[in-house]
C-alpha cells in the first residue's frame, strides 16, 4: 500500500506540473518592441550569391534603431476630442516629479532613438549616438517630434536627475531637434503602439508612430558622421 500511494502522489504531482506549464505565462501589459533601418549602404554582387533577395549583399549601411514600449487600446479612447485632446497621454503626476509636459510616446521607459548615422531633423544636424524621443501633443493636427539627449533611466528611480523614466521630469534644455509631424488618421485602429521607419530610401525617410486610429510621422535624412 504505501508503494501505491506515492505512486498516485507522484502521479498527481507530474499532473499538477503538466498543468501549470500549459498556463499562460504573465505577461506586461506594455511588452517592449523596437524598429530598425539602414541607410548609407550599398548592395554590391560577391564572388558568391548572397541569400538575401537579389542575391546581394548590402554593405557600409548605418544602422538606426528605436526602442520603445507598446501599450495597447484594449477598447480605450487614448487621444480624446475637443478641450480634452492628448489629455490622456500625459502622465500622472508621480511624487515630486510633477506632470510631464509631452508624451513619452510609449510606455514604461523612455522611448530611445541610436543612431549611427548623423540625421537631420528639424534642420538640425544630430550626431550619432543614444537620444530620448518624445512628442509634444497639442492638438489632432498639431505634434511635434522632440529628439533630447535626456538619459533614459533603467528603472523608476525619482532620485536620480540626471535621467529620466518615461517622461517625468523632462525640461527642454537637452532637446536636439524638434520637427512639427504630419498627422493622417488611418482606415483601421492599430491595437499596440508602433513605431516605424517608413517611405526609407538611401539616405533618410520618416520616423513614424501609429496607434488607434492616428498616425503621425516626422521627416529625416541620414548622413555620414
Amino acid at each position: 500500500m504505501p508503494r501505491i500511494r506515492i505512486v498516485l502522489v507522484a502521479i498527481l504531482i507530474a499532473c499538477g506540473a503538466v498543468a501549470n506549464a500549459q498556463q499562460p505565462a504573465n505577461r506586461p501589459l506594455s511588452p517592449p518592441g523596437s524598429t530598425q533601418a539602414q541607410v548609407l549602404g550599398r548592395w554590391v554582387k560577391g564572388d558568391r550569391p548572397s541569400f538575401a533577395v537579389g542575391q546581394e549583399r548590402y554593405v557600409d549601411g548605418k544602422w538606426l534603431e528605436i526602442t520603445y514600449g507598446r501599450p495597447s487600446l484594449r477598447g480605450r479612447d487614448i487621444f480624446g476630442s475637443g478641450p480634452n485632446y492628448g489629455k490622456a497621454l500625459i502622465d500622472l503626476p508621480l511624487g515630486d516629479w510633477g506632470p510631464p509636459p509631452v508624451w513619452r510616446a510609449g510606455a514604461n521607459a523612455s522611448t530611445r532613438l541610436n543612431t549611427e548615422a548623423a540625421l537631420v531633423i528639424g534642420g538640425k544636424t544630430i550626431p550619432p549616438g543614444e537620444y530620448s524621443l518624445f512628442i509634444d501633443v497639442r492638438g489632432p493636427s498639431n505634434w511635434t517630434l522632440i529628439v533630447s539627449s535626456w538619459a533614459a533611466q533603467p528603472k523608476m528611480d525619482a532620485k536620480d536627475k540626471s535621467a529620466l523614466w518615461g517622461a517625468y521630469g523632462y525640461t527642454p534644455d537637452k532637446d536636439v531637434a524638434r520637427e512639427p509631424m504630419k498627422v493622417e488618421m488611418l482606415p483601421f485602429s492599430v491595437e499596440q503602439l508602433t513605431w516605424a521607419f517608413q517611405d526609407m530610401t538611401t539616405d533618410g525617410g520618416r520616423i513614424a508612430i501609429s496607434w488607434g486610429r492616428t498616425t503621425a510621422s516626422a521627416t529625416f535624412k541620414a548622413q555620414m558622421p
